[in-house]
């Protein structure tokens, strides 16, 4: 598996242009984020009065005998002051939440969506657990910080500019103690955002790797278990997990330095103000009152100038995720839909004319296709023959698109595939692959996969064609739910569901990348047959790697070197063509003359 999506993969962007990335998919929930500021904005500015109400408290009733009921009117305004705060930082909850959360999963569709467009080159070079924790952990991620972080981050902005304000108001020289102490803080949080920044880009990386290995290990615990090698997979995992947890550890490290510093700092100016207004106050110079509103204010900024670090932090691993989740978004989707989509042929006839492909990272751009030419006719079976390493998969591949030529064309019906809407074209064929993929569903679901609205006559008519009566025997019969990925089915019986699959959708060009490998010869000549019956009108292209199989085709089609050296049927070949007869010996792995002889008794079974 290729690794992409890193730091070095990736160019460097500032915080601003990241989050302006995201304006066209939060338009809609802007004015509520707004109004969720302005409410949190309103409850700092009310618990930063708070502090004014108390120095008119111990200045005024609390030194004034004869003035009782003031005090009283004092604690009433005080607890006015505190409950209006509680309600307008439960307001900015409401108004944040349920956007932050319907915004996630607007970014959780989109995403989906574009990786499903994708073509699957794509996916072949990046790991899945990069995918799922772009998916899920970074969107999260981002979400909380749009929720809380980014607000918070704005408020605490708003509460330390306005409390410096009126901490000055209350003392000048306590004010300028207290702001020199201060300056240094948001220098540290600065330089330290910038370290972290680093720091949290390679360690979302890490997590991403470490869900492939976790996604990879778990589809293939068997294959561990049978080679005895679950202990070095455990092993493996083991270093990869250290390797997150130091990073992670780097991180706390970074964060728990600056929030000393950050606490630090702010206290020593408290107490050295604290020293400065106690000599004021005896001095007559200033105030008890002033005193109590300048500390009392100074309690409420110091938070927010101690939480500066964290919040930076937590900034810089928001800022990580929507690149993150952009480099994903940025990908082009090379395969398109044309501008003006044409009308499917009405023809069954699949032509390969000139057709050549490279892969787009092969060296020097080597093709795997150099020129092939191939015409299969309106309801023909052609069985498409070679070495490993031919390029027969990607012949094959090419018919549905999921690759593009890089030369030549494809026509199904005399008109080119690309030239064709992908869900047009995709109706047309069906395909089943050597390794069924099936869905962590019931038979039936999986069964009717491209056909959803069908009824069960077409389910039943699949089932039989493709020798799937098991089925009916399972617990709960075709409505049984078969797991992840089929694997309570054994490899034949789930290429039998996945060939049914492509059955029930009753396409006009059905391609079979050797779906049925897992089978005796006898069943496979059985369901073989069966598809000529049902299928007597679909055109069908075979990737055959036994004698048996190429034996039930009309037609076989020799891929050598990129291209089609000789086509005839099965026993012209064998007479005529040695290349031919050299493959079906090598594939088979039998002698020649075995590999007669099963080729024989497929034809034998087959007409029976």
């Amino acid at each position: 598996m290729t690794s992409r999506g890193h730091a070095s993969d990736a160019p460097q962007t500032s915080f601003a242009s990241s989050l302006l990335r995201l304006h066209p998919f939060a338009r809609a929930i802007v004015p509520r984020l707004v109004l969720g500021l302005v409410t949190a904005a309103l409850a700092s500015m009310v618990a930063l009065s708070i502090p004014q109400v108390l120095q008119w408290i111990v200045n005024g009733p609390l030194f004034d005998a004869d003035d009782a009921s003031g005090l009283w009117w004092g604690v009433a305004i005080v607890l006015a002051l505190g409950v209006l705060e509680t309600a307008l930082l439960t307001a900015r909850r409401q108004l944040v939440l349920a956007p932050g959360t319907k915004l996630e999963a607007d970014l959780r569709v989109r995403l989906y969506e574009h990786l499903a467009q994708l073509p699957v080159g794509f996916h072949d070079e990046w790991g899945s657990g990069q995918l799922l924790s772009r998916s899920f952990s970074d969107i999260r991620r981002f979400r909380r910080w749009l929720s809380f972080g980014m607000i918070m981050i704005c408020v605490n902005a708003i509460t330390i500019v306005t409390g410096l304000i009126l901490m000055f108001a209350a003392s000048p020289a306590l004010g300028a103690v207290y702001l020199v102490a201060a300056i240094p803080v948001v220098i540290v949080s600065f330089r330290f955002r910038r370290r972290y920044r680093i720091l949290s880009r390679h360690s979302q990386d890490l997590v991403g790797d470490l869900a492939t290995v976790i996604e990879e290990s778990v589809r293939g615990i068997r294959i561990l278990k049978a080679f005895g090698r679950a202990r070095q997979a455990g092993d493996d995992f083991h270093a990869r997990a250290d390797r997150v947890r130091e990073v992670e550890l780097q991180k706390s490290r970074a964060l728990s330095t600056v929030s000393m510093v950050l606490a630090l700092l702010p206290e020593t100016g408290l107490s050295i103000a604290l020293g400065l207004g106690i000599t004021l106050v005896a001095q007559g110079a200033l105030s008890v009152g002033a005193v109590v509103a300048f500390f009392a204010t100074a309690s409420l900024v110091n938070g927010p100038l101690g939480r500066l670090g964290e919040q930076f932090a937590m900034s810089m691993d928001a800022k990580t995720a929507i690149d993150r989740y952009f480099e994903v978004l940025d990908v082009e989707d090379t395969i398109l839909d044309p501008a003006e989509p044409a009308e499917p042929g009405r023809g069954a006839d699949l032509v390969f004319e000139g057709v050549r492909f490279a892969y787009p990272d092969a060296v020097d751009g080597r093709e795997v296709l150099e020129g092939v030419d191939l015409r299969i006719e309106p309801g023909e079976t052609m069985a498409l023959v070679g070495v490993t390493g031919s390029g027969k998969s990607t012949l094959v591949e090419l018919v549905p698109r999921f690759h593009d030529v890089t030369g030549g064309s494809v026509r199904i019906g005399g008109v080119d595939v690309r030239d064709l809407a992908r869900h047009e074209l995709r109706g047309l064929v069906a395909i089943a692959f050597e390794e069924p993929v099936l869905f962590s569903s019931t038979v039936r679901d999986n069964i009717l996969l491209g056909v959803p609205d069908a009824g069960d006559d077409v389910l039943e008519e699949a089932i039989d064609v493709a020798g799937a009566e098991f089925v009916r025997d399972l617990p709960h019969g075709v409505d049984t739910q078969i797991g992840e990925e089929g694997l309570s089915l054994s490899g034949g019986q789930r290429q039998r569901v996945a060939l049914a699959r492509a059955i029930a959708a009753h396409p006009r060009i059905l391609v079979l990348d050797d779906p049925l490998s897992a089978l005796d010869v006898r069943t496979e000549a059985r369901v073989t047959e069966r598809l000529r019956e049902t299928l007597a009108g679909t055109t069908t292209l075979v990737v055959a790697h036994r004698p048996s199989t190429v034996a039930l085709a009309d037609r076989v089609a020799l891929l050598d070197e990129g291209r089609i050296v000789a086509v005839g049927t099965h026993e012209r070949m064998l007479a005529d063509e040695p290349r031919y007869r050299a493959v079906i010996a090598r594939q088979s792995g039998e002698h020649l003359d075995d590999a007669l002889e099963a080729a024989g008794a497929g034809r034998e079974e087959a007409m029976r």
